[in-house]
């Protein structure tokens, strides 16, 4: 499915770029939420085992009308048709009108990681498939809305040219990328409905069926308060019909209060138990590759932070925002986070005190270094609101902490910590 990347191409870029977010479903539970606002899909089973597995092919091919099988693999990352899972196999979706080989192949998956080119080199782990009725495929086209700051409301993303890397679309021939902004008291009209199906080159019979699509793909955007909805392929059967055949929901973290069942659904199984553990503090926790653990305030300072760190030759640990609201047994917690990865030799806090009271972090600084009996380097840079109470308090804490005032000079000290580790 189509990454960032793409929604910067589709949209304009400088203004246009969505907001992380943090709650993403597997395929199987995307298309549950579009079945029940009447969007047209692949009917389907999902299964836990090889065993479980065979039977559902059985119940879709008796019960069902599947004349075939679509065994695909769930996980949260796209390209699992070209991935090759740790068991060998290669590919995570394939076709069978044989049970038994359903079974078969589903043994190959559960229980192994599939590496895509949108995973890890490890791959993420497979806990379960969804099992399809296969359809015949005669026209794939793109269709995506997408929440764009840009706009100020929703965008349409369009093009007739799909079931491929839409990336490579937009970048080779933009001209077949269609953006059409949606007035969010408004919404989708007949008459934009029916416009998009022709630009996506249905046939005129088809037409009014694909505009029927289309606004109901928008009630779902806008019912689930979803930030993006991506389906691709959005095709056509050699029955006429048209299917949504894979879909990528988005949703906004700020709706969570009002979209409980589906928060709910979330898989955690591929996410790194770090940020979880972050989360459960709201705080923002991304790992890295590098040894220096940085704790700041805010994602434009962090970006800054791990820039600079860089620059004078180190290599960030990770990305830990404290946010604007912490409060000190959140700084506590954060230095846990920190403490717990081996990988992390020394600790960098660069904290702007615009919202943030220095003084509570510095406080949580001290507690947190006493209850863990931190004996890595730590770093700190702590600038704005009572910064000069915050500076004592760290003074007076007896412990070995080194204050700069200036940014360069503290990454430059947290990169010369390291020597000789």
């Amino acid at each position: 499915m189509a990454t960032a990347s793409l929604i910067r191409r589709c949209c304009r870029a400088h203004k246009a770029l969505p907001q992380i977010r943090h709650l993403n479903l597997q395929e199987y539970q995307s298309k549950g939420l579009m079945d029940k606002y009447g969007v047209t899909i692949q009917p389907f089973l999902t299964a836990t085992s090889a065993e479980d597995a065979a039977e559902k092919a059985k119940v879709m091919l008796n019960e069902r009308g599947a004349e075939e099988i679509v065994l695909k693999a769930q996980i949260l990352a796209g390209g699992r048709g070209k991935g090759t899972f740790s068991s060998g196999l290669k590919g995570g979706v394939k076709l069978s009108r044989d049970p038994e080989e359903i079974g078969k192949l589903t043994s190959q998956m559960i229980g192994f990681n599939l590496v895509t080119k949108q995973t890890s080199a490890e791959g993420s782990p497979v806990s379960n498939v969804m099992v399809a009725k296969a359809l015949n495929i005669v026209k794939e086209t793109y269709l995506a809305i997408v929440m764009d700051r840009g706009f100020g409301g929703p965008v349409i993303v369009a093009s007739p040219d799909g079931g491929v890397d839409i990336e490579e679309v937009a970048e080779k021939t933009p001209e077949r990328v269609y953006k059409v902004p949606v007035d969010i008291f408004t919404g989708v009209t007949d008459a934009m409905a029916t416009e998009l199906a022709e630009k996506l080159e249905f046939s005129s019979e088809v037409v009014p069926a694909a505009a029927a699509e289309i606004k109901k793909l928008y009630e779902l955007f806008t019912g689930v308060d979803a930030t993006q909805v991506e389906v691709n392929p959005f095709g056509l059967t050699d029955r006429s019909e048209v299917v949504c055949f894979d879909a990528k929901i988005n949703f906004d973290d700020n709706a969570q209060f009002r979209q409980r069942d589906i928060f709910s659904m979330e898989d955690t199984s591929e996410t790194d138990p770090r940020e979880l553990e972050a989360a459960k503090y709201d705080l923002n926790y991304i790992g890295m590759d590098g040894n220096i653990g940085c704790l700041v305030n805010g994602a434009g300072l962090a970006m800054a932070t791990m820039d600079i760190v860089q620059l004078h030759g180190g290599s960030p640990a990770n990305f830990l925002d404290v946010g604007g609201k912490v409060q000190e047994e959140q700084v506590e917690k954060a230095f846990n986070i920190l403490t717990q990865d081996p990988a992390v030799k020394t600790i960098f806090v660069n904290i702007f005190g615009g919202i943030v009271d220095c003084r509570v972090i510095a406080s949580g600084i001290v507690s947190a270094c006493r209850k863990t009996g931190l004996s890595l380097p730590l770093v700190v840079r702590l600038q704005g609101a009572n910064m000069e109470e915050a500076r004592k308090i760290l003074d007076n804490s007896g412990l070995h902490i080194q204050a700069h005032d200036q940014f360069n000079e503290a990454a430059e000290a947290a990169v010369k910590s390291l020597e000789g580790k």
